[in-house]
């Protein structure tokens, strides 16, 4: 019996989620997939430079977990580098942090992060003053990702 797998926290979704090599035609590329969890992963330990005892406490998963996501993302992005793929990050079930924020009066609230993107806050919604600022992100949404590339020479 498979135990069910635990849904890993992300706290960002990049803006652009495709990656090509130039001039070749989309026609003639095979696609790598990057799930949502293996980009976490990777912006964790690469851009926030966290140990991957951190990374596994942000993503709510073991270190061994969190090393084989990036040995994964990692010989992905090379296959797709050397070997001239496109890169398509998608999928995944994942708990997507929510953003919270804070006005200068000290009113908290959170917004999903699809309302953030479509329309961050002008104003905090209690008072209705424009001095608000972003806060550490510490409750969830559940998120279901699109899963699996089926793009020729997916590699999932």
């Amino acid at each position: 019996m498979t135990r069910p797998k635990k849904c890993r926290r992300i706290a960002f979704i990049p803006g652009t989620t495709y990656f090509k090599p130039a001039g070749i035609p989309m026609r003639f590329l095979d696609e790598i997939c990057l799930s949502l969890e293996e980009t976490e992963a990777l912006r964790l330990k690469d851009i926030e430079g966290l140990d991957q005892e951190a990374c596994a406490e942000r993503m709510n998963i073991s270190r061994p977990t969190v090393q084989r996501i990036l040995d994964s993302a990692r010989k992905k992005i090379s296959d797709a580098l050397l070997n001239g793929k496109a890169i398509k990050i998608e999928g995944g079930k994942v708990e997507m942090l929510p953003k919270s924020y804070i006005c200068e009066n000290g009113h908290l609230w959170n917004m999903s992060l699809q309302q953030a993107t479509e329309e961050p806050p002008k104003a905090c919604p209690v008072c209705n003053t424009t001095s608000i600022s972003l806060q550490a992100e510490d409750a969830f949404l559940s998120w279901q990702g699109k899963g699996r590339c089926l793009r020729r020479g997916s590699n999932e």
